[in-house]
């Protein structure tokens, strides 16, 4: 079994990156083996207000810069990322307890998205000119100006990527950054972030602090122009209101019960294949993890057997290499979330068709991935996220009955329908509920397109990133009109009165040509 590269000396030099001017410290510990891994500093209230500060001294220069200079930087940081892989994939490894074929799917995202926003930045967001309301008479021009400083808070099971989804939009629109990332998966963000400024980025223009939601993240949200949140639903109403009551932008991505839809034409022993893995990569601790599979009556006995194959015959460990198909969840509060989640599910009636057990001699916080029948509304299970190695299969039959009941959520963030028809797939996605929808994967398609716009539906968020969305987020437009003097606008009631007859027809002609 492959070593891991990171050491304690490179925990202790990144743990100094933090912006903390105190001495308190929490001890973190990795979920492959329960050892410790580094004593993370604590920042304070003050200490957030004066990242904030410097961040918003350095974002002028930043913009100033213009768009090649942080193309070129950007682009510099992408080669990092990528001569940094082994680094970054234990890091996540030993914060979050994901496999290495997980950790490389993450450091792959972040540097397609910062290659595709260090290039797409300029064509987005540079001024160009609109028609004007009168033609001739004036001309306008809209131009794009950076927020200032974006707040971004980051939640640990997908630390690295969804840092880079909100930070580097943020840098190559030309605003700052200062980050609130989780204590679980500091380390990472921290070593994503030092390859940013090895690349030129300042270092006050991306600050990252720690603590408590309650200190840090409402400060947080008190001093920034705009604000970033990755999280649960609760919380982020929470932060939409604050927001709100200053009246600055904020984007959520939140909660999700994420539907998949089997249907009767596909192949079950693939369709298995790839539902174990939209269901249980990273142990289900992603927000477009699959938590819910319909699957047709005409091919779920085929569809189940091969999947409680699939899961049983899975290689679930802590090896830093490609040998290992699952990992472990993430914490001890994770693993008392999905065994109370499970109990109450069994004591209501539900039934285990593979895993439902601890598996403390692979380490501390293992679960075998696990999948219940007879799942029924009065259980937890049925309609609140799990976010952790439990799925509900309920038998559809018809794909009309499946779409409604894939649809009766509250949420609406990922979704995805199988089918070896690619007009059925076009259909049913059509009718599902939820602002990502995948069809023959679980959640990689639209994930992994960095030039589409992500985000939710319903109660799972507002806002988008990824895409041109991903990037408007970050900038005020701001609309430049200039009178020309070729024709007098009206000023008098009788010069209103000259003109009158002349503008009706000048509507008349734009709208014969079709004008908008």
């Amino acid at each position: 079994m492959r070593a891991p590269t990171a050491s304690p000396e490179l925990f202790a030099s990144l743990a100094d990156d933090v912006v903390a001017s105190g001495s308190e410290t929490i001890a973190m510990r990795s979920p492959l083996d329960g050892e410790g891994i580094h004593d993370l500093p604590r920042s304070s209230a003050d200490d957030v207000r004066d990242a904030v500060a410097r961040a918003r001294l350095a974002q002028l220069a930043w913009a100033r810069a213009g768009f090649a200079e942080r193309r070129r930087v950007l682009l510099r940081a992408h080669d990092l990322l990528l001569d940094r892989r082994e680094l970054l994939f234990d890091l996540i490894q030993l914060e979050s307890g994901k496999t290495r074929g997980q950790a490389l799917e993450e450091v792959f995202q972040s540097a397609s998205v910062t290659r595709y926003n260090a290039l797409s930045a300029r064509r987005v967001l540079r001024g160009r000119r609109r028609r004007s309301g009168v033609p001739l008479a004036m001309t306008t021009r809209v131009r794009y100006r950076p927020k200032g400083v974006v707040g971004v808070i980051t939640p640990w099971n997908f630390a690295l990527s969804l840092a880079a989804m909100d930070v580097v939009p943020a840098l190559a629109a030309g605003s700052a950054v200062v980050q609130k990332a989780d204590d679980q998966g500091a380390l990472t963000i921290l070593a994503l972030r030092r390859a940013f400024i090895d690349a030129g980025v300042p270092e006050a223009l991306w600050a990252v602090v720690t603590g408590t939601a309650h200190e840090v993240g409402e400060t947080l949200t008190d001093h920034v122009d705009y604000i970033c949140f990755t999280g649960s639903t609760a919380v982020g109403r929470r932060i939409g209101e604050k927001a709100g009551r200053r009246l600055i932008g904020a984007s959520l991505e939140l909660g999700g019960k994420n539907p998949l839809i089997v249907l009767d034409d596909v192949d079950p022993e693939q369709a298995a294949a790839d539902a174990a893995y939209a269901c249980f990569s990273a142990m289900g601790q992603l927000c477009v993890s699959i938590e819910r599979l319909y699957v047709h009556r005409a091919v779920a006995g085929e569809f189940t057997r091969a999947l409680v194959d699939r899961l049983r015959s899975a290689e679930l460990g802590s090896a830093h290499d490609y040998t290992i198909d699952f990992g472990s969840l993430t914490s001890a509060e994770q693993l008392e979330n999905v065994e109370a989640t499970l109990d109450d599910a069994l004591a209501k009636g539900a039934t285990v068709l593979v895993g439902g057990r601890h598996r403390p001699d692979l380490g501390p916080w293992f679960y075998e991935p696990t999948v219940l029948t007879g799942v029924t509304p009065e259980m937890r299970v049925y309609a609140v996220e799990t976010f952790g190695a439990i799925v509900s299969l309920y038998l559809v039959d018809s794909e009309e009955e499946a779409v409604l009941a894939a649809n009766d959520s509250e949420y609406g963030l990922n979704a995805a329908v199988f089918t070896r028809s690619a007009r059925r797939g076009r259909r049913v996605a059509d009718a599902l509920e939820a602002a990502s929808i995948n069809i023959n994967e679980g959640y990689r398609a639209s994930f992994g397109s960095v030039d589409a716009p992500m985000g939710g539906l319903k109660a799972s968020g507002v806002g988008r990133r990824n895409g041109p969305e991903g990037l408007l987020r970050f900038a005020d437009a701001i609309t430049v009109s200039r009178a020309t003097r070729l024709i007098q606008l009206p000023r008098t009631g009788r010069e209103y009165g000259a003109v009158a007859e002349p503008f009706v027809l000048l509507a008349r002609i734009l709208r014969a040509l079709r004008r908008r």
